[in-house]
């Protein structure tokens, strides 16, 4: 139970941080401030700051963000009537904006503050040291930090230095590096599989028996060529296992090539279940190969063909939607604990599958997701100027609400299959 939990969260913790640290790198290079890099929710446990940017420990392993300069923020963090503590340099530009009563500065400058702009004229006006009489105005260092409510750190946000500010492809750049990090990571996970592995699959026609199935019963030898299925061509593994599956119960004729000679075998595909959808099965397995070349580029090959399983199963999802097509963090943790039971290889397959999950439904175009921000980027460049922010903020929240409930039903479903 103990090894499963922490399994479920390093996995999860990887998927989240590899993601976000993807938005991360890509803000960075377009100009954009990453005020915080979050590893886990909730409260903090530490924080560290470098480059402009506070990377924080949180007590919950559960996640991540980062969170960038005006996207997803309060519009204001200071507000009329509060008592900040202000620290300036030797000059008098403000350096940092004290509003936590958990961080003392018996040095600090206390102002009960009137007015401010942390965006684009950068002062802060207010009353020091409680006197009424009058109204004292500080300038803001444009790379001046504030400290909020909670003792965190952070650089305040500047309008240059916003993730709107920044160029439209830039901006779609930085939507789409977190997905192109969970693909990175598949293909990264699945080439250690295949080097530790010391074989893959060849991904070829030629096949193994499975004993006692369809296929042996029937006539069909180990490294066999299955070249034809009802008359449809298969070249590869992937065009083999499409066609039988789509003969579940149904009487199938075979072109088999062995040894330089062609035969016609007849048989029946056995009918199995593949989730919500019938399929037919002979009982064959795809040949394996021990070259190392063709084992690290299973990184590719084998996200590359498990992609095209996803892209098959959300096809399929749009002629009959059932919610045990999904699965949510229960599920994820039940595969977890399944893997982690057969071992670190299983672990592996986990993780390189779920990045690849997440990934490809991040692209999605549902608001709220990284694949809706790319089409409002795509928008923007074709109508050449950005939505309103009311509009955005509409359509963002619409989407939310919508993976929100999805989530809960999910979550729901996913209870009652794997424990009721």
């Amino acid at each position: 139970m103990i090894t499963t939990i922490i399994t479920f969260i390093i996995v999860f913790l990887i998927l989240v941080v590899v993601h976000e640290y993807g938005h991360f790198v890509a803000a960075k290079k377009s100009g954009i401030l990453v005020r915080e890099f979050s590893i886990g929710m909730g409260p903090k446990i530490v924080d560290l700051k470098r480059n402009g940017t506070t990377y924080t420990l949180r007590i919950l392993p559960i996640g991540g963000y980062v969170r960038m300069a005006g996207l997803d923020e309060q519009e204001d963090e200071l507000k009329a009537g509060q008592h900040v503590t202000l620290t300036t340099d030797n000059t008098g530009q403000v350096t940092i904006i004290n509003t936590s009563s958990k961080v003392q500065n018996l040095m600090g400058i206390p102002v009960d503050v009137t007015s401010f702009d942390l965006q684009d004229k950068l002062f802060i006006e207010g009353y020091e040291n409680g006197n009424e009489d009058e109204v004292k105005h500080f300038e803001i260092d444009h790379d001046a930090s504030i400290v909020e409510s909670d003792g965190t750190e952070v650089r305040i946000a500047p309008r240059d230095v916003q993730f709107q500010s920044a160029k439209i492809w830039q901006r779609l750049i930085t939507n789409f590096a977190g997905p192109f990090n969970n693909f990175v990571l598949a293909i990264v996970v699945f080439a250690i599989m295949g080097v530790m592995q010391g074989a893959v699959p060849a991904n070829t026609n030629q096949v193994q028996v499975v004993e006692n199935g369809v296929a042996q019963k029937a006539g069909i030898k180990n490294n066999d060529r299955i070249v034809r299925v009802e008359g449809q061509k298969t070249d590869n593994w992937s065009q083999l296992s499409k066609a039988v599956s789509a003969r579940p119960n149904q009487k199938t004729t075979l072109e088999v090539l062995r040894q330089k000679q062609t035969k016609k075998i007849t048989l029946t595909p056995k009918l199995a279940s593949n989730g919500s959808k019938k399929v037919g099965m002979i009982g064959v397995q795809s040949s394996m190969t021990t070259n190392l070349g063709k084992r690290v580029l299973y990184g590719f090959t084998g996200t590359w063909q498990m992609a095209k399983s996803l892209f098959t199963a959300l096809g399929q999802m749009l002629h009959g939607f059932s919610l045990n097509d999904l699965g949510g963090p229960v599920a994820i943790y039940a595969t977890t604990s399944q893997a982690t039971h057969q071992g670190f290889m299983s672990v592996l397959y986990v993780l390189g599958f779920l990045s690849l999950n997440l990934g490809i439904v991040n692209l999605l175009p549902i608001p709220a997701l990284d694949g809706g921000k790319i089409l409002l980027n795509l928008v923007e460049m074709i109508r050449r100027k950005p939505l309103k922010v009311e509009t955005e903020n509409v359509i963002t929240l619409i989407g939310f609400g919508f993976l929100m409930i999805l989530m809960l039903l999910v979550t729901w479903n996913d209870i009652q299959r794997y424990f009721f």
